[in-house]
């Protein structure tokens, strides 16, 4: 039996501790399996889980789901730990510094005039801080683990700061019928499509920055959109006496349609 005192409430060390023991021998086989690699997955899924608790509008799942995330934090550090590396206490003291340095209209003596200004602070405290001399550098800087059209959307924001830009939508239109050009062409020769289909979601991307559109939430409400669609294809195939693979394309199209007008 582990020696540890059960409690109506348990604050953050509680947490410390708890992932201590089920990290150290006598505690669980699973735990102490686990590697930064190993878990790099579930930190990502459950940060997604948070962000859907954010939509939702659910105080109650949102705390659920940050508890969640807020685990995989303790987790990482105390496996760092137990290297001899930083722990949970280092992680707080980098963000705490993180926060005073670039926050210093609070914590020092420089005079912002609004939220614009603080973030264009930021930006280049941020440079300062992580040594990016060119513009170059801040494109790189962008995470590759990010998904992809979000990874693109910051790319083209920090090209954008140095004028590499269109000077407004049309230009992005333009782009992007370019480069459903070339991808049609790719797939006619069956050469580079993936390379051609990578520089039409970019190009799609810079039209959803320009008329600020979320690419990542565009791309969700579709997926919604379609799942929702679908589902009443198959409820009125059903409804027919039929299954979808009993159907041609042609008769599901009209399925669809109808869908369609039934949201309009």
């Amino acid at each position: 039996m582990i020696d540890f005192e059960k409690k109506s409430s348990y604050g953050v060390e509680d947490l410390r501790e708890i992932v201590r023991i089920l990290r150290a021998p006598g505690g669980c086989p699973w735990d102490r399996e686990q590697d930064h690699h190993s878990i790099r997955r579930n930190l990502l899924e459950e940060a997604y889980e948070a962000a859907e608790a954010i939509d939702e509008g659910n105080p109650e799942h949102l705390q659920e789901e940050l508890g969640d995330v807020l685990l995989q934090v303790v987790f990482h550090a105390r496996m760092e730990e137990e290297q001899g590396g930083f722990d949970l206490d280092d992680v707080a003291d980098g963000i705490c510094k993180k926060l005073i340095y670039r926050h210093p209209h609070v914590f020092g003596d420089v005079t912002v005039s609004g939220s614009g200004e603080v973030l264009q602070n930021w930006e280049e405290l941020k440079k300062r801080e992580k040594h990016q001399t060119t513009a170059a550098d801040g494109v790189d800087s962008v995470a590759r683990s990010l998904p992809g059209l979000w990874r693109a959307e910051k790319i083209q924001k920090k090209a954008a700061k140095v004028g590499f830009d269109w000077p407004d939508v049309s230009g992005a239109l333009e782009k992007l019928r370019e480069e459903a050009g070339e991808l049609e062409e790719a797939v006619r020769e069956d050469t580079n499509v993936a390379e051609e289909l990578g520089d039409l979601l970019f190009a799609a991307v810079n039209v959803a920055r320009f008329v600020k559109v979320d690419p990542e939430d565009a791309l969700s409400i579709a997926c919604d959109k379609f799942a929702r669609r679908f589902r009443q294809v198959e409820a009125s195939a059903a409804a027919q006496g039929k299954t979808l693979e009993e159907m041609t394309l042609a008769e599901m199209d009209r399925l669809w349609d109808e869908a369609k007008k039934q949201e309009a």
